[in-house]
């Protein structure tokens, strides 16, 4: 391919996940788009397993294909960025390393993103549950993605199923690569501020694995939590400083259709991971690192 032919560039971040890596370029080169039309770029963040190794063989001799490397910064945000700088498409979109897409999925997301002239389109994501579900699968599943709630009330659509132009990234800038979490809203942010088109796609579908335990949860919600702190931190005009954590996002009350004891447990489950959140934010908040500011604000694309 020649790389200044790419009309859209999928960017794939990825750590310590041979087998979710996997799955997810198998899924991406199966595309009904023409090769040539599009690029995957899989930024391995530093991966202390097979991950490199495994992504490297995935994609050897893929004409569209390339496997970079982000081991400088650790964070999922850093590997986009690199990714971006990366890059050669006019549309950018991510796509998480354990995601899969049917085969018309990225020719279905570029016909709707140009048909609707959007700037920043977020998908449809659909959680998928194993054969025999846990509580907190289940519990996964049932909260979900609310994709269109998220961009329509808080102006953001996660970044396991985004697109973007690209010369929305080359006018409000990159991803903070500072936030270990919340990043997709702080840009999400920063693109409405800048007055650009956001769309939802609710007819363009994409599929998530459910978080299967429940320590899984808590490793996401203290994530979460840490990246709440964070947020007010670095960007205390927009999101206040820290003291007090925000009332988290994501985490809604159960449905009062669900069976009694399912609704009681999931109940349950919310509120200690809302605990789970706050107990994030306080470390983060207590002993976490400062990141230096960064020189020049928001880190920018190079053109």
């Amino acid at each position: 391919m020649n790389p200044s032919s790419a009309e859209i560039s999928l960017i794939v971040p990825v750590y310590n996940d041979p087998d979710g890596v996997a799955t997810t370029i198998a899924s991406l080169r199966s595309q009904s788009l023409p090769g040539d039309e599009y690029e995957l770029l899989v930024v391995d963040n530093g991966s202390s397993d097979r991950t490199q190794t495994v992504v490297e063989e995935r994609l050897d001799d893929v004409d569209n294909a390339r496997v970079l490397v982000e081991a400088k910064r650790q964070g999922s945000y850093a590997a986009r960025n690199t990714g971006i700088q990366t890059s050669t498409g006019d549309i950018l979109a991510f796509v998480d390393a354990d995601m899969t897409v049917p085969e018309d999925w990225l020719e279905s997301a570029l016909e709707t993103f140009q048909t609707t002239d959007a700037d920043y389109m977020g998908c449809n994501v659909d959680l998928i549950l194993p054969e025999s579900p846990t509580l907190a699968a289940r519990y996964d599943h049932h909260t979900g993605f609310p994709i269109e709630q998220y961009i329509e009330r808080q102006h953001f659509a996660p970044t396991c199923c985004l697109f973007v132009r690209r010369e929305v990234f080359e006018d409000v800038g990159l991803f903070d690569y500072r936030l270990v979490s919340g990043g997709d809203k702080e840009f999400g942010n920063r693109v409405h501020e800048a007055s650009y088109d956001m769309h939802f796609a609710e007819d363009v579908t994409m599929f998530h694995p459910t978080r299967n335990s429940l320590q899984a949860l808590v490793k996401k919600d203290l994530r979460v939590g840490r990246g709440l702190c964070q947020l007010q931190r670095y960007h205390p005009a927009r999101y206040g400083t820290p003291s007090i954590p925000p009332r988290p996002s994501g985490i809604k009350s159960p449905d009062h259709n669900l069976p009694r004891g399912e609704r009681l447990a999931f109940g349950a489950l919310s509120r200690t991971l809302t605990g789970v959140r706050g107990l994030g934010y306080y470390r983060e908040y207590l002993i976490g690192n400062r990141e230096p500011d960064l020189e020049d604000g928001i880190p920018r694309l190079e053109q």
